[in-house]
């Protein structure tokens, strides 16, 4: 029980510290790097809650697509983080409002254990056996049946996020070459091909 306490302070307290160094550090590519130590030790404390399965998932997932991803579009983009945070004050009334919603919900969540006792009766949901059940078939019975509404939510959340990431790579750039498909599609020959005759001789 000692090593366990152990690991699990030393694991929570690398993964606070991480997660800080995220959202403060001023290099995107340091930022991306101090998630990927954020993983890894969320990935520990799944274990040690038995949850071998989501830590796993955490590294092959995450670490080995999700934040390699980050980490490549990142340093291909170059991105002027100056630029960036000179609207940020203009976005700021926006974002604390958003963040104060955030704190009132996440205050609702903690404050119903103390308003409403029988709550903490009603969410628990009765988990097999060890021996009856692995770990996976476990997490997909409460996940795929009791929490499935939550979960969709979840993917909704995620493809948002994902087209609002798409939007906001789609900037404009001066200096950069773009397709034209339609002006493409409509050439002519005449446009496309000059026919030039050349003397015996002599050059073009």
């Amino acid at each position: 029980m000692v090593i366990q306490a152990l690991c699990f302070y030393l694991f929570s307290a690398v993964a606070i510290a991480s997660a800080v160094m995220v959202i403060s550090s001023r290099n995107p590519v340091h930022s991306v790097l101090f998630l990927i130590l954020a993983f890894f030790n969320a990935a520990g404390l799944f274990v040690l809650m038995g949850a071998e399965f989501l830590g796993m998932l955490l590294v092959v997932v995450y670490l080995g697509a999700v934040t390699v991803l980050f980490l490549f579009v990142v340093m291909m983009l170059n991105i002027n983080v100056a630029e960036m945070r000179q609207g940020f004050l203009q976005y700021l009334p926006i974002g604390g409002l958003v963040g104060l919603v955030l704190l009132v919900e996440l205050l609702m969540v903690l404050g119903g254990w103390a308003i409403s006792p029988e709550a903490a009766q009603v969410a628990q949901v009765p988990t097999p056996p060890p021996e009856q059940v692995s770990n996976t078939a476990a997490l997909g019975q409460v996940l795929y049946t009791k929490y499935v509404y939550l979960f969709q939510a979840a993917g909704l959340v995620l493809l948002v996020a994902m087209v609002g990431a798409i939007v906001l790579t789609l900037r404009t750039r001066t200096g950069v070459l773009r397709q034209n498909l339609r002006e493409q599609s409509f050439r002519t020959v005449d446009e496309s091909v000059e026919v030039k005759k050349v003397q015996s001789g002599s050059g073009v």
